[in-house]
């Protein structure tokens, strides 16, 4: 257990003077060094010991019991836990597990004495709303402190009192301006929002900040930063994965995303309709796309694969990332075998395969499109597969019809005409079949080559050619000769054309069950080997469906967001926590089971996720609960003494300050330059990014067309997402091969180099030079500059600092005209001619260090 025990136990020798509890102190040590032997997998168990039920290990066995409650000398596991013996300690040098401490194996002698009391793992009991003036501590006045602090205040604060410690003060009004706006909107406030605000503010702080609130909420804004999170969750990319990595459609799905934030859209809603929209009675088009969740998988079409190994890891994903969203459990681990620590067994997970599992799909491509911009090269390429939603509005099914009866025209036309090509290509395939030589001249492609050998000429009906490689080598020919050129020209343009209109029509690649299989479990995980048959149903470790209820993907949907279930509500409202504060109540927001962190503060956890349910599912009004409250709106400042007590801010004695995701840098930096372009939904556009990465990842074939004018301004939601190899500017985002549901800070030397020298940001500030260059003095641009990017007030020493910088980079560019030029020629935006070069120069520069400060990094 990596997690737990630094979590909870900031104070060991205080917790050893306090009641030993199983959940909090003993099952973290069981679960890593002793349930892979003697937990829930029958198959990997020793000795038949159980010591995750106290029934096992209390269970006599020739006269030896694992566990004697009140006596640690008779209790087998105390015995082994201390011996020297490497035949007998637990857990055995070959576990390769560091032995206990002198600590834990205190811990576990004081449960033994107290009784080795069990507890049922705290995420598989429902929650519970404890009240929070009884979880306060009392010490204070409790009608003043009902008026001070919130709910979410209450069960802080207890913490804080039990630690010795106490919230500090609230945070300056421009940073939390701009705290709360990054977190609400991804992006940073203007100064015209901060004078205001902080004009309110000092009138009455708690209406002007409630504004603020409100204000951000209905932000359009607002959707695509919720929106950015999910999509990682989803596994959401513009392209398929794999070698070929060739592009799908499912944009639309994105945006549905977006509106359903936007909306409010209650999380009941939001589930059901992602996982099972298309079984909605009459469902709408939106609920359909809203069903692509479930598609966002990666999708194999290179040729050579084996559809059904294909399809059957397709469904293995569908399995993990629901398990992963909306339950916090890594249920994969079951995949081949029972789970080693939580319930769940390989019956359980093939049960919720079965779910999953009827959709009409074969697991290869059956639909391409895409005009090759020349010979093996995939660039423009879409594949997809059944079944999907065609979203062509009214004028472009005309001109898909047109295109489409034009090009049958054409084709019938040559076709009928085969009495006059038939000879000449017969002749022309026996000479290619003759000639090795002649073969490699007139073929390139090795798949016609083939074919050439062994098409049987004496059968082909040329009228009715539906085997596509055959078709193509007789096209092949006609297009190589003179007599037949220009009509297979035409058919080319014509095809063209079809192809350029099927482009600009979305496939949205959707669910729908039309095909009825029986499940099985897959032994050793292997689509080959299927063992026993299992019908379609929830994990029976968990709340059972409603009695009579038709086990399907809707019955699924329903039960994630029934009253009883003890996971969903929590770990939802984990990773909203965690979006507000920089990590989770629970740690790992991907695994609340055993092997999961513990709760920092469980009594919170519960009550904000009986909140959330009791709420109808509103994620605004818990959203409205956590940035209202003292705990959020603390400042970040952190003490020597707190940092070195606390210095995972667990506790949260002090505001929240993190790194910032690098999507909300680079939107950052257009927003605060003005080149940022509020153009939502649609296809994903191509920013700027260096030359021969996509190339390098796909051996020559998949080249990067980098858009121009608004397509390289736009928020980086909007940024088209290879699967192979993620957009080169975003260094800490996950790769969107699998469901990820947890941030990855990172401050490695990639990132300095990408905020210092990537096109995007030095365009940025070299527009934002010019565009601070209407304000009357270095004094006014740099006090502008520096409080639009960190949202506060310069003082004299930074005032100090800008300057010299200043000063610094006008004497280098005023000598080195040349540099001066190349900087500011960066990025395709024009020069308004406000500054001469060299001065231009020196501001560009100035404006970049504000962009890297850290203040700016981390609001």
């Amino acid at each position: 257990m990596k997690f737990a025990l630094t979590l909870l136990t900031l104070s060991p020798l205080a917790a050893m003077a306090a009641e030993v509890s199983f959940n909090r102190d003993i099952r973290p040590l069981l679960s890593d060094n002793c349930y892979y032997c003697h937990g829930f997998d029958e198959k990997h168990r020793e000795a038949g010991l159980r010591l995750d039920l106290r029934e096992s290990a209390l269970k006599d066995n020739d006269g030896v019991r694992a566990i004697v409650p009140g006596d640690p000398s008779k209790s087998e596991l105390w015995l082994r836990v201390i011996s020297a013996d490497e035949d007998e300690v637990m857990p055995p040098p070959k576990a390769h597990k560091k032995p206990f401490t002198s600590e834990q194996r205190e811990l576990i002698k004081r449960w033994i004495e107290q009784g080795a009391k069990y507890e049922a793992h705290w995420a598989f009991v429902p929650p519970r709303k404890v009240a929070a003036a009884s979880a306060a501590s009392g010490t204070e006045d409790s009608a003043k402190a009902e008026a001070t602090l919130s709910a979410i205040d209450h069960f802080i604060e207890q913490r804080l009192k039990a630690e010795g410690l106490a919230f500090s003060s609230q945070a300056e009004a421009g940073l939390l301006l701009r705290r709360l706006t990054f977190d609400l909107t991804g992006m940073p406030p203007t100064i015209a929002e901060l004078d205001a605000f902080e004009k309110t503010a000092a009138k009455d702080f708690e209406q002007a900040y409630a504004a603020a609130i409100a204000r951000l909420l209905k932000s359009p804004r607002y959707g695509e930063r919720m929106a950015m999170d999910w999509l990682d969750a989803a596994r959401y990319a513009d392209t398929n994965g794999y070698q070929m990595d060739s592009i799908r459609m499912n944009w639309p799905w994105r945006d549905w995303v977006v509106r359903a934030f936007n909306d409010n859209m209650r999380f009941d809603r939001f589930t059901i309709e992602q996982l099972a929209g298309d079984m909605l009675e009459k469902p709408t088009q939106d609920q359909l796309v809203a069903t692509a969740f479930n598609r966002n998988h990666m999708l194999n079409a290179e040729g050579g694969t084996i559809a059904e190994e294909n399809r059957t890891k397709t469904v293995f994903d569908r399995v993990e990332t629901t398990s992963a969203v909306w339950l916090g459990l890594t249920m994969g681990c079951s995949q081949c075998h029972d789970h080693k620590f939580d319930p769940i067994t390989q019956k359980d997970y093939y049960s919720m395969f079965a779910l999953f599992n009827q959709l009409v799909e074969t697991g290869g491509v059956d639909k391409r499109f895409g005009k090759k911009s020349y010979s093996n090269m995939y660039d423009s390429l879409y594949a997809m597969e059944s079944p999907y939603l065609m979203l062509a509005t009214p004028e472009q099914e005309a001109q898909m019809k047109s295109a489409q009866s034009k090009r049958d025209s054409a084709e019938k036309a040559l076709m009928v005409r085969n009495k006059e090509f038939k000879a000449p290509f017969e002749t022309w395939v026996k000479e290619v079949r003759a000639d090795g030589e002649l073969l490699l001249k007139r073929i390139e492609e090795d798949g016609l080559r083939r074919i050439a050998g062994t098409i049987k000429l004496e059968s082909l009906n040329y009228e009715k050619l539906t085997n596509k490689t055959e078709r193509a080598l007789v096209e092949l020919f006609l297009r190589g000769d003179a007599r037949w050129s220009v009509p297979m020209k035409t058919i080319d343009e014509l095809r063209a054309e079809e192809d350029r209109i099927q482009q600009q029509i979305p496939h949205v690649m959707v669910m729908r069950d039309e095909k009825k299989r029986e499940t099985h479990i897959l032994k050793r995980g292997n689509y080959e080997t299927p063992g026993d048959i299992v019908p379609p149903a929830v994990p029976a470790s968990l709340p059972p469906l409603p009695v009579g209820t038709k086990a399907d993907r809707m019955a699924l949907a329903k039960w994630l967001v029934s009253p009883q279930h003890p996971l969903m509500s929590r770990v939802v409202i984990n990773r909203l926590w965690q979006q507000f504060f920089g990590r989770g109540i629970v740690k790992t927001p991907d695994d609340f089971g055993l092997q999961g962190a513990l709760p920092s503060h469980p009594e919170l956890l519960d009550w904000l996720a009986v909140e959330f349910r009791d709420s109808g599912w509103d994620v605004q009004h818990m959203i409205r609960l956590i940035v209202q409250s003292k705990t959020y709106r603390q400042s970040a400042v952190v003490t020597p003494a707190l940092l070195a007590k606390d210095p995972e801010n667990i506790l949260l004695a002090r505001g929240p300050r993190h790194r910032l995701d690098s999507r909300f840098l680079r939107d950052q930096a257009l927003a605060l330059s003005g080149l940022l372009v509020e153009k939502r939904g649609g296809p994903a556009v191509m920013p700027y990014q260096p030359p021969g990465i996509w190339e390098e990842m796909s051996f020559g074939k998949n080249r990067y067309f980098q858009g121009t004018g608004e397509d390289l301004y736009r928020r980086s939601l909007y940024t088209f997402w290879r699967r192979s190899v993620a957009p080169a500017s975003f260094f800490d985002v996950p790769a969107r091969q699998s469901c990820a549901v947890k941030p990855q800070r990172t401050s490695t030397p990639l990132h300095a180099l990408t905020t210092l020298n990537d096109v995007t940001y030095v365009e940025a500030a070299r527009v934002w030079a010019e565009k601070l260059a209407v304000l009357s003095d270095d004094d006014a641009r740099l006090k502008t500059a520096f409080r639009n990017a960190t949202g506060h007030h310069l003082d004299a020493p930074g005032m100090t600092t800008l300057k010299q910088t200043l000063t610094k980079a006008r004497t280098h560019y005023q000598a080195q005209p040349k540099d001066a030029e190349q900087l500011i020629a960066t990025g395709e935006s024009k020069r308004l001619g406000k500054l001469p070069p060299a001065e231009h120069a020196a501001w560009t520069t100035v404006c970049l260090m504000i962009l890297n400060l850290d203040e700016t990094l981390n609001p």
